[in-house]
């Protein structure tokens, strides 16, 4: 690879447990996600995110303000959404806040946009959710015509329009970046390209060499339009600990319950020992020690030709001290470890 691969952190703020077993609230999981940042900026990991979920078990529903606690007691960490729900979100608010979040960070904020693969801020916000797409599609092209800055004039179809309009506040340096959650379909994959975005896939499950024809359907898409490629990311969970036997052992049974409660509302059979194991030898589960880890990642990155990879290190009511050793462990041995695999 010609470029030094960034390695980022991913959570959903998702509800853990607490000493005693049983689970924190919402507002103590947020006060420990904000710690969790603050450690990864000591380890000078480069990028932390955020996810936007509005349901009992993540309690996270507005990242930027959490960015923004994070902004305020980090230095350096790129911080952004991970991902931002755009199709039942108001795209210039959207981008008031991520502008505010830039100005704020002193240039280090980001934004994933995303159609989500969670449905609840629908009938939450009032949207219909047979415009799923209608909705993305409209939105992504007035928070398009938005990073450009200037007075914007535009129409659409799901608001009302803008004629010569600013919205402040401008970001500082330039446009703000941006990139398009894909989870695995051609047309999100091309939407991307069509906008010049950087792509940045979910890759939750398989063998992450199968992304590769959407890895290619992006750099033709971008070389019919006679154009370079943008950076490719990937978000997938993981776990690390001192050796492969306690990683598999302390994650086994939080990430069985988080993928069972959710497999259940979509219709999915409980998971078994052996499709987890599967997972973390050959899927898209990066969980074992620094070693074990850090190879799968540069593997990964190579077959993919990636600029990005963020580990989505939370899992369910996996416990805060847990969490935080895995954030120590991936930014002062993983790290280093891909970036000479990648040498």
């Amino acid at each position: 690879m010609t470029q030094v691969l960034e390695l980022g952190l991913d959570t959903f703020g998702d509800v853990t447990t607490g000493p005693d077993g049983r689970l924190l609230s919402h507002a103590h999981v947020i006060r420990n996600v904000v710690d969790e940042a603050v450690l990864a900026d000591g380890l000078d990991i480069d990028f932390f995110g955020v996810g936007e979920h509005h349901r009992a078990d993540f309690a996270i529903s507005a990242p930027e303000v959490v960015l923004a606690a994070i902004a305020g007691r980090t230095r350096q960490i790129r911080l952004g959404s991970a991902v931002t729900v755009l199709s039942s979100d108001d795209p210039i608010r959207v981008f008031q806040r991520f502008a505010t979040l830039d100005a704020a960070s002193k240039g280090r904020a980001e934004v994933i946009l995303g159609r989500g693969s969670f449905t609840e801020s629908f009938p939450l916000f009032g949207f219909d959710l047979s415009q799923y797409e209608e909705l993305f599609e409209d939105k992504l092209d007035l928070f398009a015509a938005l990073r450009g800055q200037d007075a914007v004039t535009w129409q659409g179809k799901t608001r009302p329009p803008l004629t010569g309009q600013r919205v402040f506040p401008p970001v500082e340096a330039g446009a703000l970046k941006t990139w398009i959650g894909v989870g695995g379909s051609p047309e999100s994959v091309v939407r991307a390209a069509r906008y010049g975005l950087p792509m940045m896939l979910a890759i939750i499950g398989g063998d992450p060499a199968r992304f590769r024809s959407y890895v290619d359907l992006y750099h033709r898409s971008f070389a019919q339009l006679g154009q370079p490629a943008p950076p490719i990311g990937v978000h997938s969970p993981g776990y690390v600990a001192e050796t492969d036997e306690q990683a598999r052992a302390e994650l086994w049974s939080d990430y069985k319950q988080m993928r069972d409660r959710i497999g259940a509302e979509r219709g999915w059979p409980p998971m078994g020992q052996a499709e987890f194991d599967r997972e973390a030898d050959q899927g898209s589960l990066y969980v074992g020690s620094p070693e074990t880890v850090a190879r799968k990642i540069a593997a990964t990155a190579r077959t993919l030709g990636l600029a990005r990879f963020n580990l989505k290190y939370s899992a369910g009511p996996l416990p805060h001290d847990k969490l935080m050793r895995s954030i120590e462990l991936y930014g002062s041995k993983v790290m280093p470890l891909v970036r000479d695999l990648l040498a």
